[in-house]
């Protein structure tokens, strides 16, 4: 954690210092090492939150991009008592989990089920192929009438397969984290995967980092996700209907299994 209470105010972990969980109330040390960022540990081994996992650098440069107030929030199941700490909730309601570790897909699915607005963002720099894979599959991207949004056949050639069936939109930031010789910039773009169905072409939108921190900033992201899921939403429903239609003039299997068609071979 990076906040604890100290005489009930949020304070960042520092040498010596002893406060209280703002989740559970129990007793919390800094712990002020050479190797992890500093943060705040529980002194029983147990954490309040089973999704708890150590942060690095990357994730407190995001959280730097907004308020205090909006980091770490304690978000508890009224019915069921279960409490998990949002990395990012803003004003508006949506949540962002920074992610930069594996996760198991039973966990993303119950973050995505718990905190249902939501987006990720994922380190893309975690596994040092993981950019130039990207890099190699962005050149089949097909451009949309939409500036910045593009489609894919086969998103899995692009990003890691654990985040294709997210229920939610997913921002990989290949630059965060920082690469090599490259600095990183405000301007510098992130990708986001929208949900996506293995069935139809998968939806991608380039956009600049100051422009998405912006836009959850004053409540403009989810109000657009949701304005273009449901464009494309109305479209897949179209192209089912076609499908399902005999006499549109379609071949059902060519339909049902694009890929068989137009995959490349792979050597």
């Amino acid at each position: 954690m990076r906040f604890a209470l100290i005489n009930n105010e949020p304070i960042e972990a520092a040498p010596g210092l002893q406060g209280n969980c703002r989740g559970c109330g129990r007793l919390v040390i800094a712990k002020c090492g050479t190797v992890r960022v500093h943060h705040w540990a529980h002194q029983t081994i147990r954490m309040c939150d089973s999704w708890w996992e150590p942060e690095t650098e990357w994730h407190r440069s995001w959280k730097n991009n907004f308020s205090r107030e909006w980091q770490e929030v304690f978000m508890p199941d009224v019915q069921s008592g279960e409490k998990h700490i949002a990395d990012v909730r803003t004003e508006h309601g949506l949540v962002l989990e920074f992610q930069h570790s594996h996760i198991k897909p039973e966990e993303r699915t119950a973050r995505e089920k718990f905190y249902r607005n939501m987006v990720w963002v994922v380190d893309g720099t975690r596994l040092k192929r993981d950019y130039t894979r990207f890099l190699k599959g962005k050149k089949d991207f097909r451009a949309t009438s939409k500036p910045g949004i593009f489609m894919a056949d086969f998103p899995d050639e692009c990003f890691p397969k654990a985040w294709l069936n997210s229920s939610v939109p997913v921002i990989f930031d290949f630059k965060g984290a920082g690469i090599e010789g490259e600095p990183e910039d405000p301007g510098d773009p992130l990708y986001c995967l929208f949900p996506y169905e293995g069935l139809f072409d998968a939806y991608i939108a380039e956009i600049p980092k100051n422009a998405f921190i912006n836009t959850v900033q004053n409540g403009e992201w989810g109000i657009r996700v949701q304005s273009f899921m449901n464009e494309v939403n109305e479209k897949r429903k179209h192209q089912e209907r076609l499908r399902q239609n005999p006499n549109n003039g379609i071949s059902y299997r060519k339909f049902i299994f694009p890929r068989i068609y137009i995959r490349r071979r792979r050597f």
